[in-house]
């Protein structure tokens, strides 16, 4: 069954929750392989390989947990099937004394090291090795996604293109991607980082992953944990045409969030438009008085938005603050699930 979190949250809350999701890597280890789990791409040897496809870099390498085929013609009492790779990366095999690495290699490069330990017993033994199960490589994608979900990788990827699994950024997302990534016992491109050095936190702008940007394009490795947090909302209420909430992904001001909302009615008191406030690490909030006529005239400076704002644009018949801003809320609360509290 598909996995799926369902919250995002600041990055020291997704620290922790990458702890938990590191740690259930090793009980994937012990498990068959979940049919309905999302495969981010399809085994190299299961596919025909494009041109650019070809880069040695891009090739899957074996990681512990996975399961291998190792088939070696004519020998059926030595060949193997369902042989999983061991925490420390080492497989075993029949009349070979000691364990051979299996982790930090393909399939062919495997499938040579074992022909060669059987030559002191065969002539040219013929050896294939297939991964008949993924394991090694799982990261997830949560948050302001379209689809929140964990993928198996068979080959390097990069955030970009595991974003398209994810179905993209959802209408909520904001403009910042993090990643978590979790510490890895085995890191076959980088043998000298240590795993500790291998674990911490990035963050990139959306806006230039999508764009393809190198720097905010990585690879993806085993264990990272991908969030894109929601945006901030500002709320437009009172007496424009349409109240709404708004996300707040860029820099935006007072006229045109009011724009947004469909503008002003004509029975408003321009002159008198609130702002109100919440103080930063505080429960208290503040008023700001703004004219807005002054400010579509250029007699006031346009005032930028901060995150939570609430524009209350009074009327003159008195139509009050708290009933605009029901008739914006309300509306998403019916949304909500009802649950009992025994």
């Amino acid at each position: 069954m598909r996995e799926r979190i369902l919250n995002s949250g600041v990055a020291a809350k997704i620290v922790m929750a990458a702890a938990c999701f590191a740690a259930s890597f090793s009980v994937c280890g012990q498990q068959a392989a979940d049919p309905t789990l999302d495969k981010g791409v399809v085994s190299e040897t299961s596919a025909p390989r494009s041109p650019l496809a070809g880069n040695p870099d891009d090739r899957y390498r074996i990681g512990p947990g996975d399961v291998l085929d190792i088939r070696i013609l004519n020998r059926p009492n030595l060949s193997r099937e369902a042989v999983r790779v061991e925490g420390n990366g080492m497989i075993r095999m029949p009349l070979i004394d000691d364990e051979i690495q299996a982790a930090c290699r393909t399939e062919g490069e495997l499938a040579r090291e074992i022909a060669e330990k059987y030559t002191k017993f065969y002539r040219k033994p013929q050896v294939d090795v297939f991964i008949k199960e993924y394991h090694s490589r799982q990261v997830a994608v949560i948050g302001a996604v379209n689809e929140q979900s964990r993928f198996e990788l068979q080959r390097r990827i990069r955030l970009l293109e595991l974003l398209t699994y994810a179905k993209g950024p959802s209408p909520k997302a904001g403009q910042t991607i993090n990643i978590v990534h979790t510490p890895r016992s085995l890191v076959c491109e980088k043998p000298e980082t240590s795993a500790e050095e291998s674990a911490g936190f990035s963050s990139y702008r959306l806006s230039d992953t999508l764009q393809g940007d190198p720097l905010a394009n990585p690879f993806s490795e085993s264990g990272d944990i991908i969030t894109l947090p929601e945006a901030t909302l500002v709320y437009v209420v009172g007496n424009v045409y349409t109240p709404l909430t708004i996300p707040l992904k860029e820099p935006i001001t007072l006229s045109r969030a009011v724009a947004m909302a469909g503008g002003v009615k004509q029975d408003s008191k321009k002159e008198k438009v609130r702002i109100v406030r919440q103080e930063p690490g505080s429960a208290t909030s503040k008023e700001i008085v703004v004219d807005l006529t002054a400010i579509e005239k250029k007699r006031a400076e346009d005032i930028a938005l901060m995150p939570n704002d609430i524009i209350d644009v009074p009327a003159s018949g008195g139509k009050t603050f708290l009933r605009g801003l029901l008739g914006t809320v309300a509306p998403s609360l019916a949304q909500l699930p009802v649950r009992v509290v025994p």
